[in-house]
């Protein structure tokens, strides 16, 4: 059995190696005046989906049920509020949320604006039938 190569070498060719995508707190602070997605996970064959996103001051993601994945949400920067069956809870930059599958949620961005991080499992691509697979 070959030894396995020394802490720090180099991974055996083929081999997936964990990398540093972004410095998310830096896309944060950089142009304060944009809104919308900022950053998105689009390595090749990964099993989760991740985007960060801004909202600006005073802005707002609608309430909406994700029925099928369980999402994680990260304050970067910034401040608002998550709403969710009634009941406002207050987030702050470094806060993390755990949205479960099923849950009817709305996000609301505080004076400053908001920058979050959502992670879940990726989505399969969609795949054609023919009416007789149906």
């Amino acid at each position: 059995m070959p030894d396995a190569p020394p802490a720090g070498g180099p991974a055996p060719e083929g081999e997936p190696v964990p990398r540093l995508l972004c410095d998310a707190q830096r896309l944060a602070a950089a142009e304060p005046d944009r809104a919308g997605a900022l950053w998105r996970l689009a390595e090749s064959g990964r099993q989760l989906d991740a985007n960060l996103v801004r909202l600006p001051p005073g802005g707002r993601i609608d309430t909406h049920r994700e029925p099928d994945l369980d999402v994680l949400l990260y304050v970067v920067a910034g401040g608002g509020a998550a709403e969710s069956a009634g009941e406002r809870q207050p987030l702050a930059q470094g806060s993390l949320v755990w949205l479960p599958h099923g849950s009817s949620r709305s996000l609301h961005a505080g004076a400053d604006g908001m920058a979050y991080l959502t992670v879940h499992r990726r989505r399969p691509g969609m795949q054609i039938r023919s009416r007789a697979a149906s």
